[in-house]
């Protein structure tokens, strides 16, 4: 399951988002907004960060105007490595070297059709472990 997220700036791409991962049959849970009504994204992007990091969800998408804001956050969750994407080399790099569970997109930044290449670069790419678990194991040692 992917945490999907958004505030008001990032609403037509999330609902982008949202139809690509039906075409491919990937389940989602939608922590909002539904509104272009303007909102503040932490109330979004953490409890979707919150249930990545708890294992309820296994990746997350944030988006927001500039993708900064809803990484940041996401980024404070303890076990949270969200990385903020608006090239398919950044995209499966973070997923093969740093094991990124979350991704986060601007959609003022990035175009719809990139955005969505992006998502499947994230999506399908694995981690690759090896001497870079060793560096992920310690990246992750500055929570503590």
């Amino acid at each position: 399951m992917i945490a999907l997220a958004c505030d008001h700036g990032a609403l037509a791409l999330r609902d982008a988002v949202k139809k690509h991962l039906d075409a491919r049959g990937l389940p989602y849970k939608d922590f909002g907004t539904d509104s272009a009504d303007s909102c503040d994204y932490p109330d979004y992007a953490g409890p979707a960060a919150q249930a990545v990091a708890s294992g309820e969800c296994e990746r997350g998408i944030v988006l927001c105007t500039t993708g900064i804001g809803v990484s940041i956050t996401a980024n404070k969750v303890k076990g949270i490595r969200c990385a903020l994407l608006s090239d398919l080399m950044s995209a499966r790099l973070c997923r093969q070297h740093n094991n990124a569970n979350m991704m986060a997109i601007g959609a003022a930044v990035v175009g719809e059709k990139l955005a969505l290449e992006i998502v499947d670069m994230f999506l399908d790419t694995p981690f690759e472990g090896g001497r870079h678990a060793r560096r992920v194991d310690k990246m992750m040692g500055y929570e503590h």
